[in-house]
């Protein structure tokens, strides 16, 4: 049989605000214990993220990243725009824009950021 659900894990220092953030990113919303909490999507169609708190810190690039599509359908000028105003939003949360990658011959851009905690995501 194969899976049909899954969470996204992320190791952390601090859960609960580490899934606060992912919360107002995503709509989502959070329960949690003394080490761990979970975001998960009001609807129902997304996947749940689940953090723990591990005792060391990050100190390598992610292997996996979360995409928050933000920009989908649009191209170009009106891409980018809403990619900034998103990033904007986010930074005030707590986030940090690392990198715009600017369209090429085959892709649109997208923007390079970090969580609260410096675990890499696109905007796209």
């Amino acid at each position: 049989m194969a899976a049909k659900q899954f969470q996204v894990t992320f190791d952390c220092a601090e859960p609960a605000k580490v899934a606060r953030f992912w919360c107002e990113v995503l709509g989502y919303v959070a329960n949690s214990g003394d080490d761990w909490a979970a975001a998960t999507d009001p609807a129902g169609t997304g996947p749940r993220l689940y953090f723990q708190r591990v005792p060391e810190g990050k100190t390598v690039k992610n292997r996996v990243h979360l995409d928050v599509r933000v920009g989908t359908g649009r191209v170009g000028a009106q891409r980018l725009s809403t990619l900034e105003d998103e990033a904007a939003r986010l930074i005030e949360l707590g986030a940090t824009r690392v990198r715009l990658l600017p369209a090429n011959d085959d892709d649109e851009s997208c923007m390079v950021m970090q969580d609260i905690e410096g675990n890499e995501f696109c905007l796209d």
